[in-house]
């Protein structure tokens, strides 16, 4: 293995990461504030959003984004996308489906899995609750400082 990536290169892959990336913390900040700037988009199956989903989430199902995307989202208007979680490239796939659509698109990684183990709220049929925070995910009172 080689280990002496130049500076430069990796600069510019970094950059390109965060230019089509994003994460659930600043996802959670932005949905916050109100004004997001973005649409949400969840790409799981109907099982899985019935499981469980973002607040205020559009669900949109990866394998339908062809056919329904149109009518479901304003190409003006950037879309988030999300899955399951780092194991999944369900949201990967479905950005790429949307990029390629013509929207303006990010990735937010960590998916469903880490926004619910940062105990961010979480919607069902039964309503809206906030998950236990996984301590190895966002410990108690301690910021990564990111």
């Amino acid at each position: 293995m080689d280990w002496t990536t130049p500076p430069s290169d990796a600069a510019a892959h970094f950059a390109r990461r965060l230019a089509v990336e994003t994460d659930v913390s600043d996802v959670h900040a932005a949905l916050e504030s109100g004004h997001p700037g973005f649409v949400l988009l969840d790409s799981r199956s109907a099982e899985s959003w019935a499981q469980g989903h973002v607040p205020g989430a559009v669900h949109l199902p990866g394998r339908e984004i062809a056919d329904r995307a149109a009518t479901v989202l304003d190409r003006g208007v950037p879309v988030v996308t999300y899955c399951w979680g780092p194991g999944c490239n369900g949201a990967t796939r479905a950005a790429l489906a949307l990029a390629r659509l013509g929207h303006p698109v990010r990735e937010m990684i960590g998916g469903f899995e880490y926004w619910a183990r940062e105990g961010l709220p979480v919607e069902t049929a039964t309503g809206t609750t906030r998950p236990a925070v996984d301590p190895l995910t966002a410990p108690a009172g301690v910021s990564c400082g990111c």
